[in-house]
């Protein structure tokens, strides 16, 4: 009987071994399964992902392209903008200038080229004559302040500085005086002197309101009473010479120094207009059948009058002269030339 159930167990193990495996792999399927079904989900939702950032991408991509057409509207309205604005700014100028035309009169005398505009006028007033030089820079070098022969100490006519350097304008430039010594007379600048950026004489610190004017580089009008060098320096000045009083700042006159008041003179004037035209005025004085010269006060009313901003009062009596074109157009009140340390000229 033993035998027996030996050889039945030894029968069937075989199926016994194979049912129990397949129960077993049922179980191992599934848990196979398992990883398989979340992949699936996780490849599912990172197609999601793809589709969304897909949609972004072609979001931001229209925006951009919207983004841009607006750069360029805007472009193209500034550009309208800046062109009209360059229109009403040049019709604006066109406006001034002809009301500092109409102001000044016919012009009798006219210098036009590349670097520079000349326009001359006469100056006929109550008591006083003279001349008018209305002067637009388009190059600044033009303008330029000689020293006497090129020498610091020496002297020289408004005449001579004209020839030498071949200007179309000459005027008397700032203010001087003269000392002997070896046996010599030397005349030298007063105040602060810059030709071509640079301190001629060294730089002297302002006494009795002698103010430094002059032009920068870009030919804008500078000028002021200066204490300290780096003050100065700091306008950047290109050419200048020194004198006193300042006449007009920001188009309103200026007090006078009471030695400067109520006597009639001869005048030489720097200033320039609120378009960045420089004015040079000569009056004569001291002959009373020709002009009796005029006061400070006067002439500032007269500036005033003319549209100027700014204005300063150069070396006057015996050294105003105005020469345009190779003739001295006024009257010197010493019947000739006075020969001095500086003279300011304008290029051809």
């Amino acid at each position: 009987m033993r035998i027996i159930n030996l050889f039945f167990i030894f029968l069937f193990a075989p199926l016994i071994g194979f049912l129990f495996a397949m129960t077993n792999f049922d179980s191992r399927a599934q848990a196979t399964g398992l990883p398989l079904i979340k992949t699936e989900l996780e490849i599912s939702s990172t197609e999601q992902h793809l589709q969304d950032l897909y949609k972004n991408v072609s979001f931001i991509s229209q925006l951009v392209e919207d983004q841009d057409q607006t750069f360029k509207e805007q472009e193209r309205v500034i550009q309208e903008l800046a062109m009209l604005s360059t229109n009403h700014r040049d019709l604006s100028d066109q406006i001034y200038e002809d009301r500092i035309l109409a102001m000044l009169g016919p012009p009798v005398g006219f210098h036009q080229s590349e670097r520079v505009e000349v326009k001359v006028f006469k100056l006929d007033e109550l008591g006083y004559r003279g001349f008018i030089a209305k002067v637009k820079l388009f190059d600044p070098e033009v303008f330029k302040v000689v020293l006497a022969q090129d020498k610091y100490g020496e002297k020289e006519t408004p005449s001579q500085a004209v020839e030498r350097t071949g200007a179309i304008l000459g005027i008397n430039g700032g203010g001087f005086y003269r000392f002997m010594q070896d046996g010599r007379e030397y005349t030298l600048p007063i105040g602060n002197t810059v030709i071509d950026e640079k301190l001629v004489g060294g730089f002297h610190p302002s006494v009795e309101d002698i103010f430094f004017s002059g032009i920068n580089k870009e030919g804008k009008l500078i000028g002021g009473i200066f204490n300290d060098r780096d003050a100065l320096l700091s306008q950047k000045p290109w050419q200048g010479v020194s004198f006193v009083p300042i006449l007009i700042q920001g188009g309103k006159p200026v007090p006078l120094p009471a030695k400067w008041q109520n006597t009639k003179h001869p005048r030489t004037i720097l200033g320039e207009y609120a378009n960045g035209d420089l004015i040079l005025i000569v009056v004569d004085g001291r002959q009373s059948d020709w002009s009796s010269g005029v006061t400070l006060e006067r002439l500032q009313i007269k500036l005033i009058e003319l549209g100027v901003k700014e204005g300063y009062n150069l070396d006057g009596g015996g050294s105003s002269t105005f020469i345009f074109d190779g003739q001295v157009l006024n009257r010197p009140s010493d019947g000739i030339q006075r020969a001095m340390a500086t003279n300011l000229v304008v290029l051809q």
